[in-house]
């Protein structure tokens, strides 16, 4: 069968069959309601070289649609039929991110020479390490997050390596659960591979290998055509994370998006140091990491839905991500919360593409969706390790509609779990999961709402771990005029009615009777909230997304008695004001932090901080934070009050000062 234009559509129609099968059977046989139901998981279809040219079109995880498996294939020797490979080391290649992580890869042969691989990973709950579920913000290095395994055969030639089998049942708190998914792991490859044979025995091996290279090419024709009509210039746009540690200071992640004509560059220069905490991300510096270009795919395939989305999506675009960053950690930095600093890496891409096209992208979605997990025991005294969902928020307002409530944008493909569900395999109940009124930012099309989760826990020793609070501090940004949405919460009720606010601490202690309670960031608003329709507003109160006093006082619509009180309205709108310059409202806190933090500020901070050994580049940010938020030398010019702090940072530390010169 040549691979003509039609013939090209039908083979990308099969394997992206094949690879909807495959996701079909590990979430149809998985043990974890992560899997099963928050479908945190990714299957590909990879070339020989590793690079993906089929995913599943709506299951699991689409951040891995770019995914260039080829550094991981190269680390295993040979293959025979019936290999499969596994890792969950960051460090290993680059393609496992953190270590819950775990990667299985399959070769497809076909008389004797490979033809592609079958690939995929899923997010185990638990894989052991400081904390239950393995991932807190407040973790230091790698070896503190659990299991690790190199890139190995667990398989060979259809035999289990029994050995590594021990391993990864003795180091983690749930192993039964941990081994059923590995098993339906171990299945959704095996029809991967089976599919495949029957694709290559319909269309035959030569143009079944070359109609892979021509999906790739296509993919990238389409990209480059739909970039060809953004505007050239720079953009930078910048977004931050509550707290670079436990208790820290805000995390910035910094992007310039360069066009020009039909290819992209993003510049992550100006992001923060690598942390000594988990939001750091193992790209290895690797141009396209899809972790570094999720915002990219997703902008793309909002441009055009028609879009081709495979590892060619990405060929018209490079990222810069300068060593010793948090884009670019080197080993042994922990990156468990790599997904909270991948979030904001979107935001900031997302941000700089709505500068060059302001009419065609929506206002931001939250960056603070809080994965729940549990670790408590039931009423037989057995260990439940589950999770209980996201807690997040809607997506941004568009120039078109309003922001889909409680989850959309950059996280929508983590479904929420059924509470009945929840309950059934949790020993907990569950007291209130519900969007929150007045949570989203106004505009003339609002953002969506975001979602509260309320439960009782009924067990001593009970540990709930909140996965990427953030959002706690700074809004998400609304656009156009569209006012930023509201921030999030964590708090612990006990019995007795002492109320415990946990910020953005993301693991804590209960006992029996707490109830445990989360409420998301709202999505920013998009166009200026007076423009929004009256009826619009009504709608909105009638459903109990905004109150009669928010309608009020942000839409300056008066509502009495179920009904638009015109004249009202209508002063109440002449007396409100336009919307300023700024194409983002940021919200107050983060217009107050950056009044101090200056772009030019913080570029003096970069051009410090690399200058210094990895190592001690944390500290020396906190070192220097302290010293602006304290005033110090604040009567001289910016540059002048910067370079005085850091030359005494180099004398209070001579090694520091040798190695300055040195550089």
């Amino acid at each position: 069968m040549a691979i003509d234009g039609r013939n090209l559509q039908i083979l990308a129609n099969y394997c992206a069959a094949a690879a909807d099968a495959m996701a079909f059977t590990l979430m149809r046989t998985a043990h974890s309601t992560f899997v099963k139901e928050t479908e945190d998981f990714s299957c590909q279809i990879v070339s020989r070289s590793g690079l993906a040219f089929a995913s599943p079109r709506s299951f699991g995880a689409p951040w891995y649609s770019g995914i260039d498996y080829g550094p991981v294939l190269a680390l295993i020797d040979d293959y025979q039929p019936g290999d499969i490979c596994i890792t969950n080391d960051a460090y290993a290649g680059n393609v496992a991110t953190h270590s819950p992580d775990i990667h299985i890869w399959k070769p497809v042969f076909h008389q004797g020479e490979i033809a592609c691989f079958v690939v995929g990973h899923i997010h185990n709950t638990d894989v052991g390490g400081a904390v239950p579920a393995s991932l807190s913000r407040s973790l230091t290095e790698i070896v503190q997050e659990g299991l690790r395994l190199p890139p190995l055969k667990i398989v060979s030639g259809g035999k289990l390596n029994q050995e590594v089998a021990r391993i990864m049942r003795l180091n983690v708190r749930a192993p039964e659960q941990n081994w059923g998914d590995f098993k339906a792991q171990l299945a959704s490859v095996n029809i991967g591979e089976s599919k495949i044979r029957q694709i290559i025995a319909r269309f035959g091996i030569a143009d079944f290998l070359h109609g892979v290279e021509a999906l790739l090419d296509y993919a990238e024709r389409q990209a480059r055509a739909v970039i060809a009509t953004i505007p050239d210039g720079e953009y930078f746009y910048a977004d931050y994370a509550d707290e670079d540690g436990e208790g820290g200071y805000p995390c910035r992640i910094a992007v310039t998006l360069k066009v020009k004509g039909d290819a992209l560059e993003l510049d992550y220069s100006g992001s923060d140091p690598q942390l000594a905490s988990s939001l750091n991300m193992p790209t290895g510096g690797r141009e396209r990491h899809p972790l570094a270009l999720v915002g990219v795919t997703y902008v793309l395939a909002t441009l055009d839905n028609q879009l081709l989305l495979n590892a060619g999506t990405l060929r018209a675009t490079r990222a810069v991500l300068p060593p010793g960053t948090i884009m670019n950690c080197e080993a042994p930095a922990a990156v468990g919360m790599r997904s909270l600093t991948c979030a904001m890496a979107q935001i900031a891409t997302l941000g700089a593409f709505s500068l060059a096209m302001p009419q065609r992208l929506p206002a931001n979605s939250p960056g603070g969706n809080s994965i729940v997990n549990i670790r408590t025991v039931d009423s037989q005294n057995r260990t439940v390790v589950a999770s209980l969902g996201p807690v997040g928020g809607g997506s941004g307002g568009t120039p078109r509609h309003d922001g889909p409530e409680g989850s959309g944008g950059l996280s929508a493909f983590l479904k929420n779990t059924p509470i009945e569900i929840s309950e059934a395999e949790v020993p907990v109940r569950f007291l209130r999961y519900r969007l929150v009124p007045d949570s989203a930012g106004a505009g003339a099309f609002r953002g969506g709402l975001a979602t509260e989760m309320a439960f009782e826990v009924f067990a001593p020793n009970t540990v709930i771990t909140a996965r990427n609070r953030n959002r706690s501090v700074f809004a998400s940004a609304g656009a156009a005029g569209g006012q930023a949405g509201s921030t999030s919460w964590f708090r612990t009720t006990t019995p007795a009615g002492q109320i415990t606010e946990h910020g953005n601490t993301d693991v804590i202690h209960c006992g029996p009777g707490d109830v445990v309670s989360l409420k998301g960031p709202g999505a920013g608003g998009y166009g200026p909230a007076k423009q929004r329709p009256p009826a619009a507003v009504l709608r909105d109160v009638i459903c109990g997304f905004v109150s009669e006093r928010e309608a009020r006082d942000r839409y300056g619509v008066a509502i009495e008695q179920g009904e638009i009180d015109l004249p009202t309205t209508t002063r109440l709108r002449a007396a409100m004001a336009d919307a300023g310059a700024q194409h983002f409202d940021v919200g107050p806190a983060r217009r107050a932090f950056e009044a101090l933090w200056t772009p030019a500020r913080y570029q003096l901070l970069t051009e410090f901080l690399s200058d210094m050994p990895v190592v001690w580049r944390h500290f020396l940010k906190h070192q220097v934070f302290a010293a602006v938020q304290a005033g110090e030398c604040a009567d001289l010019p910016l540059s002048a009050q910067m370079e005085t702090i850091f030359s005494r940072l180099l004398q209070r530390f001579p090694s520091l000062a040798q190695k300055a010169v040195v550089s």
